[in-house]
């Protein structure tokens, strides 16, 4: 039997052209197990779990690609291990891994490194981007709808007690969560006013 494994990081990925790779393969669409949100890095994925203790001596376990699998060398090698320990063919892509094979085990050790490395240079380029103010001012996020005198004006009524919640929020045509952001925001500019 061919199991199948697929992966992708966030949920905005799609992981339909990793699927229809292990199609392709031949694995049974549903023998193919998916991973959607989740980090190369950390190693405990339902996803992955459930393709593992799906399959048995004689199976064949494949990946699209080595860096679906994991995003560090130590983690891809344990599960090759475990594989392998199990007496079931790991596969990545169209290529079979042979553990008699000295060469097949130090193709595989250095596929494993370039994909950690790959994803350890995505950091740094996702950290470096962010230290550029350019950058980290268009992910301030949506401006809130309430103006500064609005978020005064409900942090007093609020102060005051002489209206409900669900009133001030009716007031200001805001949410009850929206009273509580610009009661919150307000606090935080009053303190940074007396911090000055």
């Amino acid at each position: 039997m061919r199991i199948g494994y697929a992966r992708v990081s966030t949920v905005e990925q799609d992981a339909e052209r990793q699927v229809a790779r292990l199609l392709e393969l031949g694995v049974a669409e549903d023998r193919i197990y998916k991973d959607v949100g989740f980090s190369g890095a950390k190693m405990t994925r339902t996803g992955l779990d459930n393709a593992l203790a799906a399959v048995r001596e004689g199976d064949t376990f494949i990946v699209p690609a080595l860096d679906r699998l994991a995003r560090n060398t130590e983690g891809a090698l344990e599960v090759i291990r475990r594989l392998t320990e199990a007496g079931v063919i790991f596969q990545n892509g169209p290529t079979p891994y042979d553990p008699k094979d000295p060469m097949a085990k130090l193709f595989f050790t250095i596929l494993a490194a370039v994909a950690e490395a790959e994803g350890g240079w995505i950091s740094l380029r996702t950290r470096e981007a962010m230290a550029r103010p350019k950058v980290r001012a268009k992910l301030k996020g949506r401006r809130p709808k309430l103006t500064e005198r609005q978020d005064e004006s409900i942090a007093k009524h609020m102060a005051a007690g002489d209206l409900a919640v669900a009133e001030i929020a009716q007031m200001f045509n805001t949410s009850r969560t929206g009273v509580y952001r610009a009661q919150a925001r307000h606090q935080a500019r009053s303190a940074k006013k007396v911090g000055e």
